[in-house]
């Protein structure tokens, strides 16, 4: 028979789990996600990226807990994307304002590779430690692009290309052999913006002036022991030693604390208090637009990796103008853009909502540029951080002439057309004068269009807003300085925003629509029905479809950002 004292222990180490003080912990060297929690094999596979919301959400309860006594956060050289990286800034300032204390560490930041991102993420806390052995990679920031026309003479195949207008270089990817004047000064443009953000975040956060920052990084990488003279950290110290330190400055003299997750105690908190009542409050619904814009329903690759189906995503929208609970609905949107048609479906259902007597506004992510952009003008307000990566207004065609190669490999080609322009996207041939005569009439219509929204939605008369698109890419701190989006900040202060719109000071945000996995099984009575905002299909094939979209194939559509953009 079991003795006394081991029954009690158990529930004893429950209790103190239940009431001793708690320190947050973050591990923010796998990256997050931004997108709604997938499919449970998803999942699993993503399970070490943790979601940014539930980051940014766990911080802000956490400082408002008095049970919660500090936050630790392990970073690394490449964190997340920039515009993720400000708005987790923004929610460790916040829990700073609180008096507790937040400190990040790391075994090395960056580690014989770029840290500037990680670096930039660390410096919001307020001690950082380093391992002896650790480097700081501050050594700034970096944009590549790729350029294949060499690769494509030497395989015998001829980009077919248009684009409207200078700016809009997703086809410089197959037709030069480096950067354009204007590619180039796009990309320097967009760099200096986010370069400069980033110098006087970390002088602010450290003390220091924006010129010896750039002073480290002209010097940089650094040894543990040059980032500690040059006061870029606070301590040298392992693991052990800094979690030690923090617990017992936490405990002070009381119970031992607990380590949890910050997001598994956000959504123990959500939990607690979406069960508890809300009389009058209703809800600021959370609808999200992650990845490449299509035609359809959603898709999500087995490992994680999300599209915008323009059907899912608009019937999220239909969903919440029905519901009487919904106040205002807060739209994330993380993409490149894609298909122009369903770009405007989307953009549609967003002013549909909004004039239901539903503000709609819109939070960006890392990136929403050109089909992100173009969804972005049916909402009452956008948001962006200022690193956000938008704009790209304009709008491109392009397909390989492949035969040259075919010509090389002995492949032979035959076709028969019922109509003049009937294989007019073959790959086998170019276009014809006649059919370069209608893609030019499509392209101009595209653009005429999407300039034209922009200017109604932003205020603008036409020359200004051509001057602002032309396929530019602009930072979201370039694009709130010209009129191109409303404020700056994070899902935060887009919350802050719809409330206030809505009247509604007090009402919850939620992820729209929450149904249990039943619902989810059950098929949809009709495309009005909620359920059918929840249908995602599968893509087996979802790396490589990413491929053929990142390369701005026709299938990912007109309205694609060039390039990657991903700041390094």
């Amino acid at each position: 028979m079991a003795d006394l004292p081991d029954l009690i222990a158990p529930l004893a180490d429950l209790r103190r789990r239940r009431t001793a003080p708690l320190v947050l912990e973050l591990d923010l060297t796998e990256g997050t996600t931004d997108g709604p929690p997938g499919p449970p094999l998803a999942q699993v596979l993503a399970r070490r990226r943790e979601r940014l919301t539930d980051i940014v959400e766990g911080l802000r309860r956490g400082a408002r807990d008095p049970r919660v006594g500090g936050v630790l956060a392990k970073v690394g050289g490449a964190p997340a994307g920039l515009a993720a990286v400000q708005q987790i800034r923004d929610a460790v300032a916040d829990f700073r304002a609180s008096g507790k204390p937040a400190v990040a560490w790391s075994e090395s930041i960056g580690d014989f590779g770029p840290g500037t991102v990680g670096y930039y993420l660390a410096a919001a806390f307020g001690e950082i430690a380093l391992a002896p052995t650790g480097t700081v990679g501050l050594t700034g920031l970096s944009l590549n692009a790729l350029f294949l026309r060499g690769a494509f003479d030497k395989a015998g195949v001829r980009p077919e290309t248009a684009a409207r207008h200078e700016y809009k270089t997703a086809v410089n990817t197959f037709t030069e052999h480096g950067f354009t004047d204007a590619h180039r000064a796009a990309a320097e443009g967009l760099l200096e913006s986010l370069s400069e953000q980033v110098r006087t975040g970390i002088a602010a956060d450290r003390g220091l002036e924006a010129g010896r920052v750039a002073e480290l990084a002209a010097r940089a990488p650094l040894t543990a022991s040059e980032a500690m003279e040059a006061g870029l950290v606070d301590r040298l110290a392992y693991r052990d030693q800094v979690y030690a330190d923090l617990l017992k400055s936490v405990q002070d003299g009381g119970p031992e604390p607990v380590l949890r997750f910050a997001s598994r105690y956000n959504r123990h908190r959500a939990a607690a208090e979406q069960m508890g009542p809300h009389p009058g409050r209703g809800q600021i619904a959370l609808i999200g637009m992650h990845g490449q814009i299509h035609s359809g329903h959603s898709r999500r690759s087995p490992t994680g990796r999300t599209t915008a189906g323009a059907e899912t995503v608009s019937a999220a929208l239909r969903a919440a103008r029905r519901d009487s609970s919904v106040r205002a609905v807060v739209l994330r949107v993380d993409s490149p853009g894609g298909s122009h048609s369903a770009s405007d479906a989307v953009r549609r259902e967003v002013r549909l909502t909004g004039e239901a007597g539903k503000p709609v506004v819109v939070s960006m992510g890392d990136v929403a540029a050109s089909g992100g952009y173009y969804v972005s003008l049916g909402a009452d307000r956008i948001v962006a951080q200022p690193g956000t990566v938008t704009g790209s207004i304009g709008v491109f065609v392009a397909k390989p002439d492949a035969r040259g190669l075919m010509d090389r490999l002995g492949i032979g080609y035959g076709t028969v057309d019922s109509d003049p322009h009937a294989g007019m996207f073959s790959t086998a041939r170019p276009f014809t004068d006649s059919e370069w005569e209608r893609v030019d009439a499509l392209l101009d219509a595209v653009y005429a269009d999407f300039t034209g929204k922009v200017a109604i939605a932003r205020g603008l008369d036409a020359d200004r807003v051509d001057r602002l698109a032309r396929g530019r890419v602009w930072s979201g701190a370039q694009a709130y300085e010209r009129g191109l989006v409303d404020a700056l900040g994070g899902l935060e202060t887009a919350v802050r925003l719809a409330r206030s719109l809505a009247g509604a000071p007090h009402a919850p945000l939620r992820p729209f629509p929450r149904m249990g996995a039943l619902e989810r099984l059950r098929p949809a009575e009709s495309s009005e029905e909620r359920s059918a905002a929840a249908r995602t299909r599968l893509d087996a094939w979802g790396p490589l479809a990413e491929l053929s979209a990142r390369a701005g194939l026709p299938a990912a559509g007109p309205l694609v950002l060039p390039g990657d953009w991903e700041v390094r």
